[in-house]
């Protein structure tokens, strides 16, 4: 499957690019042993799902307002970055809810959280850690919201913002809340079932990784290099011979980088916020004015792509993001990313996860799984071996 790309000088292969850069040269990895083949057919998929992807172009929404009654603070819209932006993105705006219930009285200190994908269950539980007592209000809950259709890679500039409206204010913004992030996702590893991995990888390319490959379909906009800011945190890579892999592409990087294993990490934060005291309610929103009716004075809106109907925010772009899972291979231990071709594969412990973009993603809300899309991309990964 071809991709167009529009030509620009500044245009990334999506989270290749940042594999890419730092001092690749003066690292001396280890020896690794080859790699096990992946089993990649048709006949081996065994789950298709399809996520919308909250992007602003001026970054996420992370303010406060009053309305019907209630102090509303607007969490969301972070693109492809919501997991990764989770821990920081929350604390960011920890001081906006506590602004809410400053000065109440003992049971005031309550407060709603309207979502139960990555942002709600983690801003639920930052303000649980801040001693707030949460409640949570939302229609489904993992593996059935769309952020666990997520790939599950750190990506923390993935879709963050459009390189027009990345002001140094917003950049350092992010940077706090991507070093915040990468600080508790650390703290992470190590627990049972793995929720948090450090894995390697392999870069592939048809051109030298100095030549632009594209990576990004034709109508999406530019986005910055923000991974730039965080040179002693970006993942690691180093140019390998032709002897040194299996992979048919002329030009291989090895890399190392952050996984998450969504399945097991998910139950952990459900587990971790119900332990602690918190309420979960099952409720549908409509139409804003039902926060009035909430009983918590301080409402936290983590509705995701949602926010556009329910809050009426135009700004959001959906962008469709389609990942399908192949039967597991436990002697799969590494990801694969195939720059300009829209490939990634991660080894996750519920599967091969086969993540794939392409034209007509940027402006789509169509969460219609395209089989013909997988089996393309499938066959793209058994056709990498030599």
């Amino acid at each position: 499957m071809t991709m167009g790309n529009k030509p620009h000088p500044s245009r990334r292969a999506l989270l290749g690019a940042a594999l890419l850069a730092g001092p690749a040269a003066a690292l001396d990895f280890a020896a690794a042993p080859a790699p096990a083949r992946m089993r990649a057919s048709a006949d081996r998929v065994i789950d298709i799902a399809v996520c919308t992807r909250p992007f602003r172009p001026q970054g996420p929404r992370l303010e406060a307002e009053r309305l019907h009654g209630k102090h509303l603070v607007h969490h969301y819209g972070h693109g492809g970055a919501g997991w990764s932006l989770s821990w920081g993105s929350a604390r960011a705006v920890l001081p906006l809810i506590q602004a809410g219930v400053a000065g109440g009285r003992q049971q005031q200190q309550r407060i709603a959280v309207i979502g139960g994908g990555a942002i709600g269950l983690t801003s639920a539980r930052v303000a649980q850690r801040a001693g707030l007592r949460v409640r949570i209000y939302c229609k489904d809950l993992p593996p059935d919201v769309p952020s666990s259709a997520a790939t599950g890679m750190w990506s923390p500039d993935s879709r963050f913002c459009t390189e027009q409206e990345a002001t140094p204010a917003l950049c350092s913004q992010w940077e706090q809340m991507a070093r915040s992030s990468f600080r508790t996702w650390q703290s992470l590893l190590g627990l049972p079932g793995d929720p948090v991995q450090w894995r390697d990888g392999y870069l592939l390319s048809d051109l030298p990784f100095d030549q632009d490959a594209g990576g990004y379909p034709v109508g999406e906009p530019d986005y910055p290099d923000l991974m730039a800011r965080l040179p002693d945190i970006r993942p690691r890579s180093v140019l390998l011979r032709p002897d040194e892999h299996p992979f048919r592409q002329p030009h291989v990087r090895r890399f190392t980088q952050m996984m998450f294993n969504l399945s097991v990490y998910q139950r952990l934060l459900l587990e971790d916020f119900l332990r602690e005291g918190g309420e979960i309610v099952r409720r549908e929103f409509e139409s804003p004015r039902q926060i009035a009716g909430l009983p918590e004075p301080v409402v936290v809106n983590c509705t995701g792509y949602g926010a556009r109907a329910l809050f009426g925010d135009q700004s959001l772009v959906p962008v469709k993001g389609q990942t399908a899972r192949l039967v597991p291979q436990p002697e799969i231990d590494y990801a694969l990313i195939y720059r300009g071709h829209g490939l990634v594969v991660l080894p996750r412990r519920d599967g091969l996860l086969v993540a794939t973009h392409g034209e007509g993603d940027y402006g789509n809300a169509d969460r219609t799984p395209d089989r013909g899309q997988t089996l393309a991309a499938v066959e793209r990964v058994a056709g990498v071996y030599r």
